[in-house]
């Protein structure tokens, strides 16, 4: 089964993509620009991606005490992505960009996540890159991120810490001055970094001639302490190979060095490292410490960081709902073809009656919709959010603001709803299969494997929730949860006007209703620690509510297609939508129940109970 017509329908047919064509910056291009992009997109995904997924997968990254060793089709693959310019593909003309609509951009790396998550693309570093081109200096710009974009280069994000994991607030890396006029350096004020740092994806390789590791570090007070909390977080560029003011290699190392390589459950063919900045294994003028150069202000790291964390959260939202929907296409496949069982009659079975196909038993299609919910109403979220970025950075004013708030309220569900729920595709997948799926024989396994990572990595599920709740649908005074409620109102305008929808229509009503009450009721204590200690089950609920609406605006779409020129693509897409409302937004009853009344069972848990 091809991702290509979902993509088609929900770009042209729902979101009316070409409509951007009008705006000044995209003027260029019409939907055969658009077309062509997926058609290379899809080849390369097709031919450099999909048939090495299991390779990469068992031929995990090794290190030889000198360099890390990848299978050569990583090189190929990666190679191939960058040479199709789709690590600038949103980017001006003027820096080797195509100045594609991010949307565009987002569904065409769909392509290559559905062929092989694993072996990655350019995620990290064009957010790498793109950081740079809002927070850097012109000359920054010019000598990392043009390289980057280019694919000469690659590009990290460097975070957490071993003792620190996700509280960033306990980040120990320092930075300090590099000697006299360190602030006079070309490329940017120059530090000497000292520190360790973990869940490096991409931290070494041979597959670029150098990385350029986004480095956060703290530096020290005129005490010579480190500042507590995030007030004192700096950013830092911190290049694995020196270079210098025209972009050129200087032949010396900087002091960054592989302390170890992480051995994971799944995305096995992404290195995923531990290095160490500033032990003196590689000494830069005769000295220990990693050279850095700062981006932006002292102070500012964590807010010019989440540039690049925010835009990451939507490809980790991809890159999870792609696993959910390749699952779905292989177990959909199995199913066609496996015959298994016999039709129930009257009298029961007639075993000499002979065998039918999985799919033609009722419990295998609740299955199969099941997967098909989420994976499409997934993608459809995705793409939706995608769009919001377009209208942010080149619609009126007063779209732009809007856009803005629904992505900050929307970013945490983009995350984090795909992670659980497509996870909880690819174990229906494995179910499909039965015992096959629980080996290598079938692919549905290693799908499994590498979306379990979707829920931790750039902002665990936990920490996504508390975000959503402890902050998001708070900000401006609730104005972006106004926006989007006011959306959901609109779409259930609409929807009550068609016969077969009006039902859903009153099921989202009343969902959003709910959650507007359990919302109000979880912080009418004031108290955080009552509020958010359900944040979770909250997430759960507004998430199906989210998809519930985005599923009934694809579902007016469909009716309105399938009025036109039945197909069976759009009755799938009807049937979804009805299999959502029916199966899934009832639970979140349940959810919410816990969160207005400020449940305290898992709060109150005392620790010698467990």
């Amino acid at each position: 089964m091809s991702l290509r017509p979902t993509v088609d329908f929900l770009l042209y047919d729902w979101l009316g993509v070409e409509g951007l064509n009008q705006r000044t910056r995209f003027a260029d291009h019409t939907r055969e620009t658009f077309d062509a992009v997926f058609d290379t997109c899809e080849r390369i995904a097709r031919e450099k991606f999909a048939p090495f997924n299991r390779i990469v997968d068992v031929e995990e990254p090794r290190f030889d005490g000198e360099k890390v060793i990848l299978p050569q089709a990583t090189q190929v693959a990666q190679r191939a992505y960058a040479e199709s310019g789709m690590l600038s593909a949103a980017q001006d003309y003027e820096v080797g960009g195509m100045q594609l609509p991010y949307t565009i951009e987002a569904a065409a790396n769909a392509f290559f996540a559905c062929a092989s998550v694993s072996i990655g693309t350019g995620m990290l570093t064009t957010g790498n890159a793109n950081l740079l081109m809002v927070h850097g200096t012109a000359l920054q710009k010019e000598v990392f991120s043009r390289n980057e974009f280019a694919g000469r280069w690659s590009g990290t994000m460097c975070l957490s810490e071993p003792q620190a994991g996700s509280s960033l607030s306990d980040v120990a890396t320092r930075a300090v001055p590099d000697g006299e006029g360190f602030e006079a350096e070309p490329l940017g004020a120059r530090y000497r970094l000292s520190g360790n740092k973990m869940w490096i994806s991409a931290g070494e390789h041979e597959l670029t001639e150098n990385i350029i590791h986004l480095v956060l570090a703290k530096i020290p007070g005129p005490d010579g302490k480190l500042v507590a909390g995030t007030r004192g977080i700096s950013l830092f560029i911190v290049p694995k190979k020196m270079v210098n003011v025209a972009g050129e290699l200087t032949g010396e190392r900087n002091d960054v060095a592989l302390a170890g390589l992480n051995h994971k459950l799944g995305w096995r063919g992404t290195v995923n490292t531990l290095l160490n900045f500033g032990e003196g294994k590689y000494p830069v003028g005769g000295r220990s410490g990693a050279v850095g150069y700062l981006v932006g202000k002292p102070g500012e790291g964590l807010r010019c960081m989440f540039h690049m964390m925010n835009e990451a959260r939507i490809g980790v939202g991809i890159a999870a709902t792609m696993l959910g929907l390749a699952g779905y296409y292989a177990s959909l496949d199995y199913a066609k073809n496996r015959p298994q069982g016999r039709a129930l009659a009257a009298g029961g079975k007639d075993a000499s009656q002979p065998q039918v196909r999985i799919i033609e038993h009722a419990d295998i299609k609740r299955m199969l919709l099941a997967q098909k919910s989420y994976g499409e109403g997934a993608l459809a979220l995705e793409l939706y959010c995608a769009r919001l970025v377009d209208e942010q950075h080149t619609g009126s004013p007063e779209a732009a603001d809007e856009a803005r708030l629904l992505l900050e309220v929307l970013t945490p569900i983009a995350k984090s709803w795909p992670s659980e729920w497509c996870l909880e595709a690819n174990s229906l997948a494995i179910q499909i299969h039965g015992g096959y799926g629980y080996t290598r024989d079938f692919p549905v396994e290693q799908y499994w494997r590498d979306n379990r990572l979707n829920m931790i990595h750039e902002g665990t599920h936990g920490i996504q929730a508390m975000d959503l709740l402890g902050r998001k649908v708070l900000m401006e005074n609730g104005r972006g949860m106004q926006l989007l409620g006011a959306r959901m109102m609109a779409t259930v305008q609409r929807a009550n006007q068609v016969s077969e929808l009006a039902p859903h229509a009153q099921a989202l009503a009343k969902a959003l209703q709910d959650v507007g009450v359990a919302t109000q009721a979880a912080w009418s204590t004031g108290n955080p620690s009552d509020a958010l200690a359900n944040a979770v089950p909250y997430m759960q609920a507004f998430g199906h509510t989210v998809l519930a609406w985005i599923w009934l605006e694809v579902a007016l779409a469909a009716s309105t297609a399938q009025a036109a020129s039945a197909s069976p693509e759009n009755v799938g897409r009807l049937r979804a939508a009805r299999y959502f409302y029916h199966y899934e937004l009832p639970k979140i009853g349940a959810w919410l129940q816990v969160v207005a009344q400020r449940d305290p069972t898992c709060a109150s848990m005392p620790e010698d109970a467990f």
